[in-house]
């Protein structure tokens, strides 16, 4: 059974993921839903699981998006589930 906490939404947006480790990517949401986002790999190297990533929406016009964070819950070969990181 595939039961999900939150339904997904296929969405493609143009985001930036940054880390320490692999620097500022510009990449592409697979999916997204209220619990977090899939991004795809597109060959790049990605945080393995339980690192926290900074993540900005691109393009959006009017301005900046603001800059979330979000942890990295699962890996595969097509890329990177992530959740968003509730902010105290």
């Amino acid at each position: 059974s595939n039961k999900r906490e939150h339904v997904r939404t296929k969405l493609r947006a143009d985001v930036k993921l940054s880390h320490p480790e692999v620097g500022d990517l510009n990449l592409h949401t697979g999916d997204i839903s209220d619990g977090g986002a899939y991004i795809l790999a597109e060959g790049n190297s990605l945080p393995p699981i339980g690192e926290t990533v900074s993540v900005q929406v691109q393009g959006m016009g009017g301005g900046d998006a603001p800059i979330v964070k979000m942890k990295v819950v699962r890996l595969d070969n097509d890329g990177v589930g992530l959740a968003f990181v509730k902010e105290d």
